[in-house]
């Protein structure tokens, strides 16, 4: 499934979790998507304070996922938590998509 992040956003990047097949897979679409948002905050599609806080939960989730033995309820836990500061951003709602891609991934590899 490859998707734009955000709808109302025409940005360039593209993050792409249909060909997440492992831990480094889904690590690497987790950083695809912290670009995203960076992206989006840049355009001020999204407010610069919400960017801070959805990079934070998605980097956390990134460290876990990076850790030999992860903690697959944390990383769970970070996504959702990245998702909740966004959820009512209609800009953001392909990122929102690929949050909760993220966790369906998180719960088939860990």
């Amino acid at each position: 499934m490859r998707f734009r992040c955000w709808t109302a956003y025409n940005a360039a990047g593209y993050v792409n979790f249909a060909t997440v097949q492992n831990q480094a897979d889904l690590v690497n679409e987790l950083e695809n998507l912290k670009s995203e948002i960076t992206k989006a905050g840049d355009a001020q599609v999204i407010d610069a304070e919400i960017v801070t806080d959805v990079q934070y939960q998605i980097q956390k989730a990134v460290d876990q996922s990076k850790k030999p033995e992860p903690n697959k309820n944390a990383i769970v836990e970070h996504l959702i938590q990245a998702k909740e500061f966004i959820k009512n951003i209609v800009e953001a709602g392909g990122i929102v998509a690929g949050i909760v891609k993220a966790v369906e991934l998180v719960q088939q590899l860990f």
